[in-house]
């Protein structure tokens, strides 16, 4: 089921990952103001919370994929 993940080439997993977590850089990444607002309760326009898993969904992507290599490589060796 998660095959397509496993085929998507790493490297550009890794460059979407961190762009999106760091974009825009200037006045502070999305990604810490969304995560600032939803730790004071106050993330609750829809326009902010998709703009929450835009900027997060490439980062937990990223980890699903590591983590997957991980469990491969712990089984083969």
């Amino acid at each position: 089921m998660m095959g397509w993940l496993d085929r998507f080439p790493l490297v550009w997993l890794v460059v979407l990952a961190l762009w999106l977590a760091v974009a825009p850089v200037v006045p502070e990444p999305h990604l810490i103001e969304k995560l600032r607002m939803l730790s004071q309760g106050a993330l609750v326009r829809p326009i902010d919370i998709f703009d929450l898993l835009m900027h997060s969904v490439p980062l937990a992507l990223l980890l699903l994929r590591l983590w997957r290599d991980a469990q491969r490589r712990r089984r083969q060796g």
